[in-house]
């Protein structure tokens, strides 16, 4: 067996410069770990079978839960549990890892127009 390799958070981030379109940079246990450029406001959705994490790598990351809001920054993270509907948002553009299930829609059991059918993998 090979070593695996070392991921360059920084590096895969500096591929894309579009917000809302989540990228695979690996995997592991049934999950995928995923970056992505965000500015504005995503939608209102939840996942019903599966937690999510948001971990903020730059800038500040704000989740608007039907309860309130919670804002943080890099090196914070989040996890939002299953059947939880939560809204995402950022009012300047910040970059951040989170971890789902393999395959689970970016905006879980809530269809909208900032769903990626197929996520890329770079």
């Amino acid at each position: 067996m090979t070593a695996p390799d070392v991921i360059n958070i920084g590096q895969k981030l500096g591929t894309f410069s579009d917000h809302w379109n989540p990228r695979i940079i690996g995997n592991y246990n049934g999950n995928e770990i995923r970056v992505a450029k965000v500015e504005g406001d995503f939608d209102w959705h939840s996942h019903r079978e599966t937690d999510e994490l948001f971990l903020v790598i730059s800038g500040e990351l704000g989740i608007e839960f039907r309860d309130g809001t919670r804002r943080f920054g890099p090196g914070e993270l989040v996890v939002v549990p299953r059947g939880t509907e939560h809204k995402p948002f950022a009012q300047k553009e910040c970059q951040i890892l989170m971890m789902d299930r393999e395959g689970e829609p970016n905006t879980g059991a809530n269809p909208s127009d900032l769903t990626r059918v197929k996520l890329d993998t770079i």
